[in-house]
């Protein structure tokens, strides 16, 4: 039996930060999935790129992992999860604000479905200020984002924020 995990995320975009809890689940699980949540709709505002573009950017930003897929979904994580035949979400955590969130939905995940397990893997020091937001508002305004993101995505960046 293989040991699987997911890691999701709406991923608009996929950071380095993102990349770095991916390869790091790539260690130790023998298979990955990185979720594509489909939300149209977070924090009231639509994503950026449309989940098709997520999916092929994961998989171009991922294509060194050979034990890593991306796929998308668009019910409750922990449904997913029991659809992939898996019992490991992995989530990374950034700062205490993160901590509280994942804590909660940790929680609401296991009262739905207590097989289901969450692994928390802590940001790298030089990750932990990052996220899609602010990389998002950064290449918006014309800024670089080299180092941010993997290039697959710095270049998506350019074409969509010219």
């Amino acid at each position: 039996m293989k040991n699987k995990a997911i890691v999701p995320g709406t991923f608009d975009p996929l950071t380095t930060g993102h990349l770095d809890v991916v390869e790091r689940a790539a260690a130790i699980f023998d298979e990955v999935t990185v979720a594509v949540a489909v939300s149209p709709e977070k924090n009231g505002h639509g994503t950026l790129f449309n989940v098709q573009e997520r999916l092929e950017l994961i998989s171009t930003a991922t294509q060194h992992l050979e034990n890593v897929s991306a796929k998308s979904f668009d019910n409750l994580l922990v449904a997913f999860a029991r659809d992939q035949g898996t019992t490991v979400l992995v989530k990374g955590l950034r700062a205490i604000t993160d901590f509280e969130h994942e804590f909660q939905m940790a929680a609401l995940n296991w009262k739905m479905a207590s097989q289901v397990e969450t692994l928390f893997i802590m940001a790298s020091p030089e990750n932990m200020y990052l996220s899609s937001s602010a990389v998002k508002e950064i290449a918006g305004h014309g800024g670089s984002v080299k180092g941010l993101v993997p290039t697959c995505v710095e270049e998506a960046l350019a074409r969509k924020c010219p």
